[in-house]
């Protein structure tokens, strides 16, 4: 098994530096919920609720995004130009001392 570090920072601002399984095929919303980080995943990772959305706050080489991503975030509360969709990150040893940062919640 192999492990990396992935910090997050909540919505009050605390950071949670987290082991993240490489081996898992797990994705940022997963591991959020499985610290049990306030993140709801209402469609369950399927790019269509954006109530996963992130802010990725490091310099990491991240896949790009995929078409549902790009559409979700243009109709999301609180996107930034480092807005990603936690559910479409899927956990890579590349990925090792990621940082990110929860979105505010929607205002609906």
């Amino acid at each position: 098994m192999s492990d990396i570090k992935v910090k997050i920072t909540d919505r009050e601002g605390v950071v949670h530096e987290l082991d993240a399984p490489t081996d898992m095929s797990m994705n940022i919303m997963e591991l959020c919920k499985a610290y049990e980080l306030p993140v709801e995943g209402t469609c369950g990772g399927m790019a269509m609720c954006a109530s996963c959305q992130c802010y990725v706050n490091s310099d990491h080489e991240l896949p790009e995004m995929g078409e549902a991503e790009e559409d979700m975030l243009d109709q999301a509360f609180h996107v930034e130009d480092n807005s990603r969709l936690g559910c479409q990150l899927h956990i890579t040893p590349e990925m090792d001392g990621l940082e990110i940062e929860l979105a505010p919640e929607s205002d609906v």
